[in-house]
């Protein structure tokens, strides 16, 4: 048995006081791999954008003061000098009663402060008639009017989507300081565990743990360095623990954390240095074995091997460390109010944590407990869509009842029934 249970919340008090809340470091990356990374740095445009006075319509360049009488019996009539292309340098100037031609998006000519739209113009040889008056300004975006040169493009600590990459690459910007991803190492222990694809032996079981926590570690910003399985055996543990301890800055082990024989992770990892373990076994269900330590100053996580209790235990222990690590702020699980359809028991003095699935029903959201069975049952972990938490000294969550529900899918990804 393990000696003493830490509580839910000294679990997560150990979380702030010994593991990581900063970035691992900087890297300088291209913006065409800049998507998906955290920035670094208070990102400034060095030009205005756009960076010249640009036509928005076809038409002509005019100045305003020519047209401003312009009507459908009365049209103006301005003397025409060229065009403009859009991508060329205007060569000419717009004078008093002239005119210049320009196309969507090109550089209007110096002079002219208003373009009139090709629809309210007539050309009869060099003249050209205008049947309706523009004010300055009009059918023009002027210089600087959307991003102006110095202006705050993007903010430390920004999730980088291709909106903000397309905003780098339309100011010039070929690269971006971005937090590096931190390196994380995922061992999967058992000697029960074979990879996909390969034939299953009698006695042995697809390993699941390693694909869930490796998805899982991407989504939050992190690079799996280091995958492998390894089985019951203490100088096999010790020898993955010390590699991925080198080539990692935060490890993950699955399995090997209960209180049988061959549940060793935590002897070894006390073994390989100071402090070592530092909370063996939390009053939560599922995940009660779940362990933290340090060891030469790298966080490990050794989780329950149960699928459902891995996955879920990597969402509230471990997620928003790496998420910190990697420069994200470590925001809380996106979460829903429902209803549940049945009354939910949890453990005796345990916080407990149960999956659900989610349907809509007359326009509001109901909860369902994935069915009962162990916290290894495949469907259980494929199935849920969240879970519901229900505090030590809650009898129960009754039927009927409104609950919040963490998701660990997004609405948008969920199958939610109507």
């Amino acid at each position: 048995m393990f000696r003493k249970l830490s509580s839910y919340d000294e679990a997560l008090e150990a979380l702030e006081r010994f593991f990581p809340s900063s970035p691992v470091g900087v890297e300088e990356v291209s913006i065409s791999d800049a998507c998906g990374r955290v920035s670094a740095e208070d990102v400034k445009s060095p030009i205005s954008i756009p960076p010249f006075d640009r036509a928005i319509v076809d038409g002509y360049a005019v100045k305003a003061s020519d047209v401003y009488y312009a009507e459908e019996d009365r049209p103006a009539v301005l003397k025409t000098l060229g065009s403009v292309k859009v991508g060329e340098e205007p060569k000419i100037s717009v004078s008093k009663g002239c005119a210049v031609e320009v196309m969507t998006g090109a550089q209007m000519p110096k002079g002219a402060d208003a373009a009139v739209m090709v629809e309210y113009t007539e050309r009869r040889g060099e003249d050209l008639l205008v049947y309706r008056s523009v004010t300055v300004g009009e059918n023009v975006m002027k210089k600087g009017s959307d991003i102006e040169v110095g202006e705050t493009l993007v903010k430390r600590g920004t999730l980088l989507s291709p909106f903000e990459v397309g905003m780098l690459a339309a100011v010039g910007l070929k690269t971006v300081k971005v937090y590096k991803k931190p390196r994380i190492a995922i061992i999967s222990t058992g000697p029960e565990l074979v990879s996909p694809g390969e034939k299953l032996p009698p006695g042995k079981i697809y390993d699941i743990n390693s694909y869930t926590l490796e998805s899982s570690v991407k989504l939050c910003g992190g690079d799996v360095k280091y995958l492998c399985r390894v089985e019951d055996d203490p100088e096999a543990i010790r020898n993955s623990l010390l590699k991925a301890i080198h080539e990692a800055d935060l490890i993950v082990t699955s399995g090997g954390v209960s209180v049988g024989p061959y549940d060793l992770i935590p002897k070894v990892l006390n073994e390989l240095g100071k402090p070592g373990v530092i909370l063996s076994g939390i009053a939560i269900k599922p995940g009660k074995p779940t362990t933290f330590a340090l060891v030469d100053d790298k966080p490990v996580f050794a989780l329950p091997g149960q699928p459902t209790s891995a996955l879920l235990t990597f969402y509230l222990f471990v997620r928003p460390v790496i998420m910190r690590m990697a420069g994200m702020k470590a925001t809380p699980l996106k979460r829903v109010r429902a209803v549940v359809d049945r009354r939910i028991f949890p453990a005796k003095g345990r916080r407990t944590f149960v999956t659900v699935t989610l349907r809509r029903e007359r326009g509001r959201l109901v909860a369902s407990p994935v069915p009962k069975g162990l916290s290894g049952a495949i469907k259980t972990l494929a199935k849920a869509d969240g879970f519901i938490e229900i505090l030590e000294n809650q009898q129960f969550i009754d039927e009927g009842e409104e609950t919040t529900v963490y998701l660990m899918k997004s609405l948008d990804e969920m199958e939610v029934q109507t």
